[in-house]
């Protein structure tokens, strides 16, 4: 197989496959970091973590037309602002999911991932109902077409290295949130003992809440960075769905080190094997190299010690 090309195209292949890696990680990245915080810190098995990226990638899309015809000076930084939208609606939703559904459900964390199924397929009939079962894209703005050539034969497209940014920028900005603000100490004290968090005046109900909907709101910024590489359909947030998981069961659950790491591992694997086989056996040998690593070591690549 690999005597088929020169040393300089196998060179060449390997990083063009390589960065399409990078651009896959970056999309796991965002996706997993919100299922991080909600399934690694509080045990909820959000089925409906794929909606809830669509959501901010529909947001991104109606931002998109509607600079494009109302707004047309200020549409170079249209997507700035449908990130931010995108962030604050996906959360409010959250919030409401939170409120309504998962609260009643925290002493049955099972339940959870029936309830948050039945929950996906009502929001993939309510995107149907309002956009239709065909896909839609936005436009991209002029400054993020194009590719950058970093050699004869490698060319990096613009937006790809925009949306790899945005992957680094946001894992900074949950970093920074879980691990040197309160209210991460607060959702860490509640993951390690809640009763003990709630008999020293954590209002549990509140930060469990609040760690609900900014789980949901990074999975909208999700959607708005996944609208740069491919189009939005209601069922769109299904096809990442389950790598998500992989992705964040394979880290470590609660790991946000664990996540990034393994993100990595899955997407750089998947692309350069992609290129060789088909996409779907690329698939399957990357699923079946994870399980057989989780059978060895089922606490995932890094792994909390929790107080009980």
């Amino acid at each position: 197989m690999f005597s088929d090309y020169s040393m300089s195209e196998l060179t060449a292949i390997f990083a063009m496959q390589g960065f399409a890696g990078l651009i896959l990680f970056s999309v796991f990245v965002l996706m997993a970091l919100g299922l991080a915080i909600i399934f690694g810190q509080m045990g909820v098995i959000n089925m409906a973590h794929g909606e809830f990226m669509i959501l901010g990638a529909y947001v991104t899309y109606l931002l998109s037309n509607f600079f494009e015809s109302y707004l047309p000076g200020l549409f170079s930084i249209y997507f700035f602002v449908a990130m931010v939208l995108a962030f604050i609606v996906s959360g409010a939703l959250g919030m409401l999911v939170e409120w309504s559904i998962i609260r009643h459900l925290y002493k049955r964390p099972l339940d959870t991932l029936l309830a948050t199924w039945g929950l996906s397929l009502i929001l993939q009939q309510i995107y149907r109902s309002v956009f239709g079962a065909r896909e839609v894209g936005v436009t991209i703005p002029d400054w993020m077409m194009g590719s950058l050539p970093l050699t004869d034969m490698i060319e990096v497209p613009i937006n790809g290295i925009f949306v790899m940014v945005l992957a680094i920028s946001i894992s900074a900005a949950v970093y920074a949130m879980m691990y040197r603000s309160r209210w991460g100490q607060q959702v860490r004290a509640i993951n390690n003992n809640r009763q003990m968090a709630d008999a020293v005046g954590i209002n549990t109900a509140w930060t469990d809440r609040m760690t609900f909907a900014i789980g949901c709101g990074v999975a909208g910024v999700a959607g708005s960075a996944f609208t740069m590489i491919g189009s939005t359909g209601p069922t769109a947030g299904q096809l990442y769905i389950v790598d998500t998981f992989l992705v964040v069961v394979f880290g470590g659950a609660g790991s946000l080190l664990g996540t990034i790491a393994s993100a990595f591992s899955i997407s750089q694997a998947q692309s350069i094997m992609e290129f060789f086989l088909s996409g779907s056996m690329a698939k399957v040998l990357t699923l079946l190299t994870v399980v057989g690593i989780l059978m060895l070591r089922p606490q995932g690549l890094f792994s909390l010690k929790l107080r009980k």
